[in-house]
């Protein structure tokens, strides 16, 4: 039976691609169900269809015969905890035939807790599951552990759909084996990696883990079955496990945090390096040997010597040295009273013939500070800038 016991058979699904176009043409011959309505029960009396029932060989059922008439396939099992596995092996057994009308019997509590033993889901429970399957057309509540001749004759049961792995149970080797001399029984495949059983030993493996996370989402210590010391243990771990995850968080958002101070950092000290060469390279230019500042001491030394320039010595046409008596206006000014007020004396004196009294000298130190202070002003601007 399907859900029966723990298969290691082969993972691949075998299936006839006339089989496939045949439940495709199937679906227009036989009996149609709209999807969103779930499977109906089948009657305690059996079916009711007055069409006879002839039997059929495998042959004729792929064939697509009778016409007039779906072939019916079986197929039993728990189907407790019901998973993927159970839907392939139903899949397989619908796309059979070109025409196949899906019959699954589900063992109710009592044969499942004697031949097999506690189940997770109740039996009406798993008769729902069953109902809401895409591939099952019929579901036999209470189904009989060991298939008899009476029941396939109430039920008008073609061919059982079954792993061909012998299954054995309520001491019978194979539970099939009738069937199978019959010439009535048709293999599917198993899916591996997934059964009743590995989902039950996955939450007992983990049995602290799925008792911690219920208490969290809010079911009780009484209906969890556990002790008042197994509660507060499991509560003192999930509190724990909460605080790793804080402090986990938080050393996430340090070293964000830090990773952002030091990608600063270097861009500050990467502008302040630029800012300094930048200073420095202004302060050279300024103050350097070749310098605006020392041009501007230049020409402001040119411009206060244009400004004040010292008079020839009387009686030298080409001037005198500056240190010279002579030429010093003081010396000029220490001149008697009697000579300085006397008009025969004042007419004598002649204005002093140096080379700066030329007529055009006194347009030289005009130019002169006006370059001056050209230059000046646009160096001033060239820092302002």
């Amino acid at each position: 039976m399907t859900g029966r016991r723990r298969g290691r058979g082969s993972n691949v699904q075998q299936q006839n691609p006339q089989n496939q176009r045949g439940g495709q043409r199937g679906g227009q011959r036989g009996p149609h169900r709209a999807l969103r309505e779930p499977a109906a029960f089948a009657k305690n009396t059996g079916c009711e269809s007055e069409i006879p029932q002839e039997k059929l060989t495998i042959a004729q059922a792929r064939r697509g015969t009778p016409a007039h008439r779906p072939v019916r396939v079986y197929a039993d099992g728990i189907f407790d905890l019901f998973h993927s596995g159970h839907a392939r092996a139903l899949m397989q057994a619908k796309n059979l035939f070109p025409s196949t009308h899906l019959i699954v019997g589900v063992c109710g509590d009592e044969l499942t807790y004697k031949y097999k033993g506690y189940t997770v889901m109740t039996e009406d429970e798993r008769y729902e599951a069953l109902r809401h399957c895409r591939y099952v057309d019929e579901v036999v509540r209470d189904a009989p552990w060991t298939l008899t001749t009476e029941f396939l004759k109430t039920h008008k049961i073609d061919f059982v759909a079954h792993d061909d792995i012998p299954y054995t149970s309520a001491g019978s080797e194979d539970v099939y084996k009738h069937i199978k001399e019959a010439g009535m029984f048709v293999a599917t495949q198993r899916t591996e990696g997934i059964s009743t059983s590995d989902l039950i030993t996955r939450i007992v493996r983990d049995y602290d883990i799925y008792v911690r996370r219920n208490l969290q989402r809010g079911y009780t210590a009484r209906e969890l079955n556990v002790s008042f010391i197994n509660e507060k243990k499991y509560r003192l771990q999930n509190q724990v496990d909460k605080m790793k995850e804080t402090v986990r968080t938080v050393e996430e958002k340090s070293k964000h945090f830090v990773y952002r101070v030091e990608e600063k950092s270097h861009d500050l000290i990467h502008k302040w390096e630029e800012k300094s060469r930048e200073f420095i390279g202004n302060f050279l230019e300024l103050f350097g040997p070749d310098g605006a500042w020392h041009a501007i001491q230049e020409r402001s030394g040119r411009m206060l010597q244009a400004l004040s320039p010292y008079s020839s010595p009387r009686g030298s046409p080409h001037g005198s040295p500056r240190g010279s008596p002579s030429s010093s206006p003081t010396r000029r000014r220490s001149l008697s009273p009697d000579s300085s007020s006397s008009p025969s004396s004042a007419s004598s004196f002649s204005p002093p013939s140096s080379p700066s009294s030329s007529p055009s000298s006194p347009s030289s130190p005009k130019k002169e500070i006006h370059s001056s202070l050209k230059a000046t002003s646009t160096y001033s601007r060239h820092l302002q800038s």
